[in-house]
């Protein structure tokens, strides 16, 4: 059986950003805004906050190159009470189109949520319907065909599982999430297969108070690894608040990879985001990538006395 990981990269290399995805690194797609789509990396944030939280972002992939893609990520989630216990539960949908592939995700998010040692820890688990097509009609080789490629639109679906740990505390929080426990191999029509890896996610965070009641500074970070490839993201950002407005801009580092600029904020009770990530190693700082995320936060009322058993540490 052919391996598909062998073909992609040839196509990859045709396409020329092969280079801008090996900068990205792994084999899921990376968010600038993690701490937004932190479901994306660990179930057990479903349900982190005190409202029903929808999320949306589109991240275009390396500019400049025909057929680059982007990726798509809605998703959401909702805490709620049975009994005196906290529960969260959270849905997923997530395409990533690159040239002629297409990876989707569609994932169903549980987390139990317990008071520990002045603050929350949860437990989550994740069910993910993975699905990965490729739209052989399309494809156009200089010799007319190639054996090693599908001449027809072909996909192939497998079950995956995932799993998080997650505590927050006034300040601060921090997560671990796995993701593809059971390292799938999905089937792509009859002759090609592609498989994925175990991968581990690390997130943590701290809102820094400043002098100037209006400001604070949040430093972030997400570590990524796949057994193979390490990808580690560090962000801080200077957070404006006043009257329930809230202003932001910062920039993040990744170690030999790129630098990425942010800058956001509340508008009529819609969070938007936007990020250009450039570069620093590969096809170099003109081919980078932006990306748009769009929230919005429902109250929901927790308890009959209304109040909330917890706020949540984290500024979006």
């Amino acid at each position: 059986m052919l391996s598909l990981r062998n073909i992609i990269k040839d196509v990859l290399l045709a396409l020329m950003i092969g280079t801008a995805l090996d900068v990205a690194a792994q084999q899921d797609p990376g968010f600038a805004h993690y701490w937004v789509v932190e479901p994306q990396y660990n179930p057990a944030t479903a349900g982190r906050s005190d409202q029903l939280s929808i999320n949306a972002s589109y991240q275009t992939h390396a500019l400049g190159y025909k057929d680059a893609g982007g990726t798509m990520y809605a998703a959401a989630d909702m805490a709620f009470q049975l009994g005196k216990s906290r529960h969260g539960v959270g849905a997923i949908f997530q395409n990533d189109l690159i040239g002629l592939f297409s990876h989707k995700r569609f994932s169903a998010q549980y987390a139990f949520h317990f008071n520990l040692l002045g603050g929350r820890m949860s437990v989550g688990v994740e069910g993910d319907m993975l699905q990965e097509s490729i739209e052989g009609s399309k494809a156009v080789f200089p010799e007319g065909t190639d054996d090693a490629f599908p001449s027809t639109d072909v996909n192939g679906s497998q079950f995956g599982l995932s799993a998080g740990l997650y505590y927050a505390h006034k300040r601060w929080y921090a997560g671990v999430g796995v993701m593809h426990i059971m390292a799938p191999t999905i089937l792509i029509g009859e002759t090609n297969e592609f498989s994925l890896k175990r991968q581990y996610n690390f997130t943590a965070g701290y809102n820094i108070k400043l002098r100037n009641p209006l400001l604070t500074i949040v430093p972030t970070t997400l570590v990524r690894y796949d057994g193979t490839e390490l990808r580690a993201d560090i962000t801080a950002r200077l957070i404006y608040t006043h009257e329930g407005k809230r202003l932001y801009c910062g920039a993040g580092f990744s170690p030999e990879r790129s630098a990425t600029f942010y800058v956001g904020g509340s508008f009529h009770g819609v969070d938007v985001g936007y990020a250009y990530e450039a570069f620093t190693s590969g096809i170099g700082l003109g081919a980078g990538q932006h990306e748009l995320v769009v929230s919005y936060r429902l109250p929901i009322n927790m308890e009959k006395k209304g109040r909330n058993l917890h706020k949540s540490v984290r500024y979006l």
